[in-house]
């Protein structure tokens, strides 16, 4: 499991650490994103059809951003506590945004007082070696919300930034 980092523009909160990890697969990737905080402060989107959805980043959810090495291109995938989540494609940084194929998202959530486990399998077309990117973002019960990444470049939280891809996957 991989520490990521609180964005310093970020305050503390119920959230003491967020870990996480890839591995590429023959169909894809698994990924696991652990919480460790009081829940009780935490925003949890309800449980949901397991269905591709747009906005998950709008409160509590995990991502992932996969390039290739050597490219501009990457993929983004949202995933939600709820069991929905998202997968898009770029063409370069934040340029020609469109929805990306999957074959399957499977997302199974578990959390009690203390914490949080989210487990993803995809089945996508995932090349490697690539540089990814693990992130977080936490919604608070007071409506804040915490930036959680690998590796950040200055300025405010951009999970889009090449930067914050501080990872490299192979098979």
């Amino acid at each position: 499991m991989q520490p990521l980092m609180l964005h310093v523009a970020c305050d503390l909160g119920p959230v003491r650490a967020v870990t996480a990890m890839v591995n590429a697969t023959e169909r894809g990737c698994d990924a696991e994103f652990q919480l460790d905080g009081a829940m009780a402060g935490i925003v949890l989107p309800s449980i949901a059809p397991a269905e591709r959805r747009d906005n998950l980043w709008q409160t509590t959810c995990f991502e992932i951003f996969w390039q290739p090495l050597g490219e501009k291109a990457y993929r983004e995938f949202n995933l939600s506590p709820s069991g929905q989540w998202a997968a898009y494609d770029f063409d370069s940084f934040r340029e020609g945004m469109r929805n990306a194929p999957v074959d399957a998202i499977a997302i199974a959530c578990s959390h009690d007082d203390a914490g949080l486990v989210l487990r993803a399998s995809i089945a996508a077309d995932l090349p490697v070696p690539a540089q990814v990117a693990l992130n977080a973002v936490v919604e608070h019960a007071d409506g804040t919300k915490q930036y959680w990444a690998l590796a950040f470049p200055p300025g405010k939280p951009e999970f889009h930034s090449e930067a914050n891809r501080a990872l490299i996957v192979e098979r």
